[in-house]
């Protein structure tokens, strides 16, 4: 045997499959570099590509699915023909490392195709990434579905990649494990696409499975001395521990809230004089799928106490006046949050604080800096530096928005104008206003101070408003008083009377001098009501002076419930007219109005008897003066209130008509006392005595005599940012001057249900306490007095102009009756339940309550049980 020959051709074969086979690279950029050698027997035989040899680069071709150009793709590679290279070598190396970070590809494999002398020709052949063509998101709400695609830019041709899959998922997990869902999974799954286009597509699926939000079984500290653990919990506003008594607050954990209740834990040691306080560690840990625990390590410090306070640059004011605000003593424990609110509580726009005294006396251009200027011995001395800078003018005052609101009914509003001196309380009163109109959406309303001017004192102000819809249409329809009920109403908040008569001021109707045009019509089988009225809030143009007149008239039909229809020969009409003027005070301060108004009721009744009266047929005539004194300062939104107090008094009376008419009522009480013994007792005088009462009863009722009196309150008091809590009181008394005439059988109260009045022109007053029937607390005629109590929890659900909701909890309790000696203010009917309300500005308020009422309709009996209750057109 040539051993030699073999040797050679063995060599040969080697030669062959490492240049058939050379390199290859794979999807996760792992470059495989595959070479064979055999090693004969023989010593000292040498394998020629242990250290590559060199060829010249004849040619490149390009093979594989991929949809790019071949010269492109060599050109990107960098392997050019008549380029000297090494087989193996650093530049085929280079070349798959280009390809690879174009992050186009899914495989990348080189082969040496052909070896001509010292020429070598290569082939690429490439796999492209597949592109993304659909995505599908499983197992959260389908409104959530969009933001999660353009959070991870899952558009349609994302090149579809291990890296995407890996950080879509992690950024999932990441995101609901900082909304409290510990136990997240998230599947991503990817499906091709097979169809005549010759580009790799896939659909991929993201099956995320959030499950239960982790609640917080304990929150613990190390390292807490100076503060017990209770007093650092009840410091973490929105991250509590498992607590079943507790219903406001939750236990569920929630990053965002965590991460604010760790700054809050170094504002409640602030507040006790420890500055240094940190939270050093924080570890959190599940228990298991449903708890987790909370422990926090803190290093608190050494406690500080207020040294000297003293005021440098302060020319306006004095040191004992600056102190007044201020209100902290050397000696006091160290409080950093408490002395920067009491020089600038960015908290409360109004805030009596110095920053604020100035602001509010025209020196816009005021700095108020607190600096520690010493801390031996723990004793923090305090330097308040003050830099006044001038007074500033108003110089241009300018509204813009408004495309209906004429400019005149916005400028006579507003409390800022050119020439006056810079008040920031002015300024926040403005904004006020302009939200109290309901021209305009009150969260939109944004004051812009432009060109500032410091050296001569000058700032321009410009309102941003922006302007809902003002007129409002009622549509409503139920069932009551024996049969459908169908309302129709029309509310023009923004009318403009003088261009009634103007065609080209319809767009749709004449808008934009804040006049109130109202029109409304009801019916059903047993009543018709039809009412106009008018309002201007400035008469005249000059002063907030509101006048008002309302027309209306209604008829009414005895409803028979044996038959269950109207009896229409027993009818009852009622026609009036008011004329109202209501104007703004200065004093006690500009929140208080005083209104007076003169209104005539004629009540014709033909065949219409009541248990108050027996006259059926005749008339009765009702001339009455009415005074009011109120005071509202709710905060901007008038249908979300959010601060402030609105209450009312209102006085309605009659003339004394018994001091002067000649009439002796003593006799006819008395007389009517006889006869109606005689009618109970005595069948055959009893149609006679009938007669008499009816008779008597026209007399004391021709002209009314009485005097009303109504008291209401509501404050609005801010828990949180937006959870608002609104206690209310009301009062309601009807009196006779003349207790022989007696009490009259109209303008009374009735108690119970939705608050929503039928038949209120007769001067009935519909008082609303959820969770009874309508009307059912104060009997068939009603009551000559009330009183009601409640409290109510709102939380915003959204408060945008398009439309404001929000939900709410209330508990109200209240009783009626017909004289103080049956009146006690603690023997009440009690109510709790739930709610939300709905304000689109073409409608108005609407809304849906469920309650809860405690007690009996009557006086003896189950409770009431729940209620569902409709409100259209009514703010509670």
């Amino acid at each position: 045997m040539n051993i030699k020959k073999e040797k050679d051709d063995l060599g040969k074969q080697v030669n062959n499959l490492a240049n058939t086979l050379l390199l290859k690279t794979y999807f996760k950029h792992c470059i495989v570099i595959l070479s064979i050698a055999f090693s004969y027997a023989l010593q000292g035989q040498n394998n020629t590509y242990d250290n590559g040899e060199k060829y010249t680069l004849g040619g490149v071709s390009v093979i594989g699915n991929t949809a790019f150009n071949a010269q492109t793709i060599v050109t990107y590679s960098g392997l050019r023909k008549g380029k000297d290279i090494t087989i193996p070598g650093e530049d085929i190396a280079n070349a798959i490392k280009k390809l690879w970070n174009s992050k186009l590809f899914s495989d990348i494999e080189i082969y040496l195709k052909d070896v001509k002398g010292s020429t070598a020709y290569l082939e690429i052949k490439l796999s492209d990434l597949p592109q993304l063509d659909k995505v599908k998101v499983t197992g959260v709400k389908q409104g959530k579905v969009e933001s999660i695609i353009k959070d991870n830019k899952l558009s349609r041709g994302t090149k579809v990649t291990e890296n995407l899959i890996t950080t879509t998922k992690n950024f999932l997990v990441k995101k609901y494990k900082k909304q409290g869902f510990y136990n997240t999974k998230v599947n991503i799954n990817t499906v091709e696409v097979k169809d005549s286009i010759e580009k790799a597509r896939v659909n991929m699926v993201v099956a995320i499975d959030k499950g239960e939000k982790v609640k917080i079984k304990d929150i613990s500290f190390v390292g807490n001395n100076a503060l017990n653990a209770k007093t650092l919990r009840k410091a973490m506003k929105g991250t509590k521990k498992i607590n079943r008594l507790r219903l406001l607050k939750r236990s569920k954990f929630i990053d965002s809230a965590y991460q604010a209740d760790l700054s809050n834990l170094i504002d409640k040691y602030a507040e006790n004089g420890y500055r240094d306080a940190r939270v050093v560690s924080d570890r959190i840990y599940k228990n298991d799928q449903k708890t987790i625990s909370i422990q926090l390590k803190v290093e608190e410090g050494e406690l500080y106490k207020f040294g000297d306070i003293n005021f440098i640059g302060n020319t306006v004011y004095t040191d004992k006046q600056l102190n007044g605000y201020l209100r902290i003593n050397k000696g006091d424990t160290y409080n950093g949050i408490l002395l920067q609110k009491r020089i600038q509580d960015n908290t409360r726009p109004d805030a009596a604080d110095i920053a604020n005294l100035y602001q509010n006396n025209g020196y816009l251009f005021s700095n108020i800096t607190p600096v520690e200027v010493s801390a031996d011995n723990n004793i923090i001395d305090i330097e308040v530096r003050v830099s006044e800078g001038k007074p500033a003018y108003f110089n241009n005052v300018s509204v813009v928005g408004n495309d209906k609101t004429n400019d005149h009914v916005i400028y006579r509003e507003l409390r800022t104008r050119p020439g006056q001196l810079y008040s920031k309380a002015n300024v926040v009163r403005t904004v006020r206003e302009l939200g109290q109109l309901g021209y305009f959406d009150a969260q939109e309303i944004t004051p812009n101070f432009n060109n500032p001017n410091p050296n001569e004192g000058t700032i321009d102000m410009e309102y941003a408003v922006k302007e809902t819809g003002s007129s409002q249409i009622e549509l409503q329809g139920g069932f009551g008083g024996g049969g459908f009920i169908g309302t129709l109403g029309l509310s023009f908040n923004n009318f403009a009377i003088k261009d009634l008569f103007k065609k080209e001021a319809y767009k749709p109707l004449p808008m934009g001098d804040g006049q109130r045009l109202s029109l409304r019509l009801q019916a059903s089988r047993s009543f018709q009501t039809y009412s106009f009225s008018f309002s201007e809030p400035w008469l005249g143009g000059k002063r907030p002076v509101q006048f008002s007149a309302s027309l209306s008239h209604s008829k009414q039909f005895r409803f028979d419930p044996t038959t269950g229809r109207p009896d229409r020969d027993q009818s009852f009409n009622i026609t009036g007219i008011t004329l109202g003027i209501a104007k703004r005070l200065k004093v006690p301060d500009d929140f208080f109005t005083l209104s007076q108004s003169v209104s005539f009721q004629q009540y014709d009744l033909n065949n219409f008897t009541s248990q108050l009266f027996t006259f059926g047929n005749g008339n009765s005539k009702n001339l009455s003066y009415s005074i009011g004194l109120s005071r509202n300062n709710t905060r901007v939104d008038p249908i979300y209130p959010t601060g402030g107090s609105n209450f009312s008094v209102t006085a309605k009376l009659s003339l004394p008509y018994s001091l002067f008419d000649g009439v002796d009522y003593q006799a006819l009480r008395e007389e009517r006392d006889a006869l109606g013994i005689v009618e109970a007792t005595d069948p055959v005088n009893s149609a006679a005595a009938t007669v008499r009462i009816s008779e008597i009863d026209q007399e004391r009722f021709k002209w009314l005599e009485f005097y009303k009196i109504n008291f209401k309150a509501d404050w609005y008091t801010a828990l949180t940012k937006k959870l608002v809590l609104r206690p209310s009181a009301e009062f309601g008394f009807l009196g006779a001057y003349n207790n022989d005439r007696g009490v009259i059988p109209f303008e009374r109260f009735f108690l119970g249900g939705d608050g929503l009045g039928n038949f209120s022109l007769d001067g009935r007053q519909v008082v609303q306490l959820r969770g009874y029937p309508n009307n059912s607390l104060s009997g068939q005629d009603g009551a000559s007095i009330y009183n009601k109590f409640s409290l109510e929890l709102r939380y915003p659900i959204t408060l945008s102009g398009a439309a404001k909701i929000y939900a709410l909890g209330f508990t109200e309790a209240g009783s009626s009756v017909n004289s103080f000696r049956q009146f006690d203010p603690f023997s009440l009917k009690r109510s709790a339940g739930l709610g939300v309300r709905i304000f689109m500005p073409a409608f108005g308020l609407l809304g849906i309550d469920f309650g809860h009422g405690f007690d009996p309709v009557g006086d003896f009996g189950p409770k009431n049980g729940w209620e569902t209750h409709f409100i259209i057109g009514q703010q509670f």
